[in-house]
């Protein structure tokens, strides 16, 4: 068989994975906290008919001779660039302005990760987020200050739960701090909602529901307040808006439909090579 047709065949199968994350981007251009992700092509192995050989003081050097064997996906990569504010006008809803990701725990004690504050507290006080998920935050005041050297373990934060029937008038500020009247009358300081950092965002995990978790390339999850060095504010009244480029996935998806083309030529032309040898026997 020609190597040609295995060459386009490499070629079809990366551009479909590109054709498929571009159609998953396009399909949430309007889910809130949405990363985008895009495909970065590789060459693959290449069969060498000979090798180069160097200069001598008789004869000049000569390049080797190599054929390529098709291309492949190196990586389907992250884009953690900030989606848009999107205003709703609920208080309970929050916009990261800077980096920063909430942190959440799920019905099975897993911590998850989103930038989509679609808050709420449920009839037992717990504060939520559109799942049901608890929200972690301060539960012993380690969250005022950010020491480098000493950072905040997850053991020390918690669900955040509110005595409803205490405090009225529920309100959450640019530091994450969740503050309330109580039955005299006084602004008291509920609880603080904790925002964990990455060294490489890019590594996390895409879970689906608005969720990521930590892996072994994202670095360890580090914790602190809103506003603090390491982490942007709160913005009450709206959400994070997806950041898919439109245009740039349209355009992306016409590159990697052209090139779908292009190698199912290269195979329709392998084809008909392959048909004429056959023919030959006639």
């Amino acid at each position: 068989m020609l190597k040609s047709m295995f060459s386009g065949v490499t070629g079809l199968r990366s551009h479909q994975t590109m054709l498929d994350v571009i159609a998953n981007n396009i399909a949430n251009v309007n889910t809130v906290g949405f990363k985008s992700s895009s495909v970065l092509f590789s060459d693959v192995y290449y069969q060498t008919l000979s090798a180069a050989t160097a200069p001598s003081a008789t004869t000049g050097g000569v390049n080797g001779k190599q054929i390529g064997c098709g291309t492949t996906v190196a990586s389907i990569s992250l884009s953690n660039n900030r989606g848009g504010y999107s205003q709703t006008d609920k208080t309970m809803d929050l916009y990261i302005s800077g980096e920063g990701y909430l942190v959440t725990q799920d019905a099975g004690g897993n911590i998850l990760y989103t930038r989509v504050g679609s808050l709420s507290f449920d009839p037992a006080g717990n504060l939520v987020d559109s799942n049901g998920n608890f929200v972690m935050g301060d539960v012993d005041g380690t969250l005022a200050t950010y020491d480098p050297a000493s950072p905040i373990a997850i053991a020390d934060l918690g669900p955040i739960k509110v005595n409803l029937t205490a405090y009225s008038n529920k309100t959450i500020s640019s530091d994450g701090t969740i503050t309330g009247i109580d039955t005299t009358g006084t602004t008291q300081v509920i609880a603080q909602i904790a925002l964990a950092t990455f060294a490489n965002p890019s590594g996390l995990s895409q879970n689906g529901s608005m969720y990521m978790s930590e892996t072994g390339n994202s670095g360890v999850a580090v914790y602190a307040a809103p506003g603090s060095a390491i982490c942007g504010t709160l913005v009450t009244g709206g959400l994070e808006m997806s950041n898919v480029d439109l245009s740039k996935q349209l355009t992306d998806m016409i590159i990697a439909e052209r090139g779908f083309q292009a190698n199912s030529r290269v195979i329709t032309t392998s084809d008909e090579i392959l048909q004429d040898l056959v023919n030959l026997k006639r």
